[in-house]
């Protein structure tokens, strides 16, 4: 048997940056909002109500206080700005999903290396009505892909056509179930 490797036409394949990309649910924003308040309200508390032990420093804990709360206050910003550009696509061949603000990041998931589906949420997401679709691939020891801000019955419309996918099938395609 020989061997081969044929070099491809790289501008013959499809481009990342023509999918078609889906906005998240819009309750992902305050939903994140909220969790990074919480996450912050228990820092910022950590920092005012430690006591200080040397006297001379004392005078200065409410500075710390402060200083976590604009931290604070500064990432719940900059939290729900970044829910608000995350996206997904699904492909024929793949899933997409793109996150970040500052830094933006686009994965995606080929489907053939799909092994496991799982959908979960927090306290905080389900009391927004949001999902997180955990996809697992071969070989990986956790979650390779984790879509946020997905609303219930998306996140299982997307579930029902991965798992179709899965078992071979080709997914059935109707206008109101398709993702």
């Amino acid at each position: 048997m020989t061997f081969t490797n044929t070099s491809l036409d790289i501008q013959a394949l499809p481009a990342l940056a023509e999918a078609p990309l889906e906005a998240v649910s819009p309750r992902l924003a305050p939903c994140q909002a909220v969790l990074r308040s919480l996450h912050w309200l228990l820092l910022t508390g950590l920092a005012a109500f430690v006591p200080f032990m040397i006297a001379e420093i004392a005078a200065w804990q409410p500075w710390p206080a402060l200083a976590v709360a604009l931290l604070g206050a500064v990432g719940v910003v900059f939290g729900w700005l970044e829910a608000r550009r995350r996206a997904y696509g699904l492909r024929q061949h793949d899933l997409i999903y793109r996150r970040g603000l500052l830094v933006q990041s686009t994965q995606v998931l080929p489907l053939a290396r799909l092994q496991h589906i799982e959908t979960s949420s927090n306290p905080v997401e389900r009391a927004f009505g949001l999902v997180r679709l955990v996809c697992f691939t071969a070989g990986g020891r956790g979650a390779d892909m984790v879509l946020e801000g997905l609303t219930a019955d998306r996140a299982a419309a997307i579930r029902r056509h991965l798992l179709t996918r899965l078992e071979g099938a080709e997914p059935e395609s109707t206008g109101t179930d398709a993702p």
